[in-house]
């Protein structure tokens, strides 16, 4: 069998350059979780080397069990959310110089709220520390709660992101525990609240979809 070689743009670098160390260095000395890390991205390093990051906020042990991911799944309770995790993320973002600052979580079904709270608060400490940042929130479902997605509508975050992550076919396959009408109507009820705010969601390819699965 032939074997052909990756293009150079499909390369991803090594994690080993002076921005990459310092990255390390701050999320480490400040106790952080990365979606990098924890999902074990292999592009990790493209982000490092510029000296960026997408924090993982609430803890780094989730509550669902979706086949393609790598974070730590399936506990019941996980432990409690770091009440002073929003302020290191933005300490943590004002050393890395950050204008536009991404968080996403672990799914929290154990929390009342799904962590919407700590989303919140999260977004005004990162608005409190670092004048003029822009933040993106990539959130869960929440369980369609009506009043987590209040939380977040009121918190301000200026884009609003919620991933359906896989097509409808192969959803119930890939993320039993969540609904694909339910994810579609968290980003329909959202932007119902928040009509100012830009509203994004997105999906993975390569995991046995066809091309009518994307297109619908």
């Amino acid at each position: 069998m032939k074997v052909t070689k990756k293009p150079p743009w499909l390369k991803m670098p090594t994690i080993g350059n002076r921005y990459a160390g310092e990255v390390r260095k701050i999320l480490t000395s400040m106790n952080l979780n990365t979606v990098c890390d924890e999902a074990r991205c292999p592009n990790r390093g493209h982000c490092y080397e510029r000296g960026t990051a997408t924090f993982l906020i609430l803890g780094s042990v989730c509550t669902r069990n979706c086949a393609y991911c790598a974070i730590e799944k399936n506990s019941p309770v996980p432990p409690p959310p770091d009440p002073d995790e929003p302020e290191r993320v933005a300490e943590a973002s004002a050393a890395m110089n950050l204008k536009y600052v991404v968080v996403t979580s672990v799914t929290r079904d154990d929390l009342p709220d799904g962590g919407a709270g700590h989303f919140a608060e999260t977004v005004n400490q990162l608005r409190n520390r670092i004048p003029g940042v822009q933040v993106e929130v990539l959130t869960p479902d929440f369980r369609g709660s009506q009043s987590s997605l209040e939380v977040m509508a009121q918190c301000r975050p200026d884009v609003f992101n919620h991933n359906l992550e896989t097509v409808r076919r192969l959803f119930p396959l890939l993320r039993p525990i969540a609904s694909y009408d339910q994810s579609l109507d968290v980003l329909k009820r959202f932007s119902e609240l928040a009509p100012g705010i830009p509203t994004k969601s997105g999906i993975m390819v390569g995991l046995g979809e066809n091309a009518g699965d994307v297109e619908e």
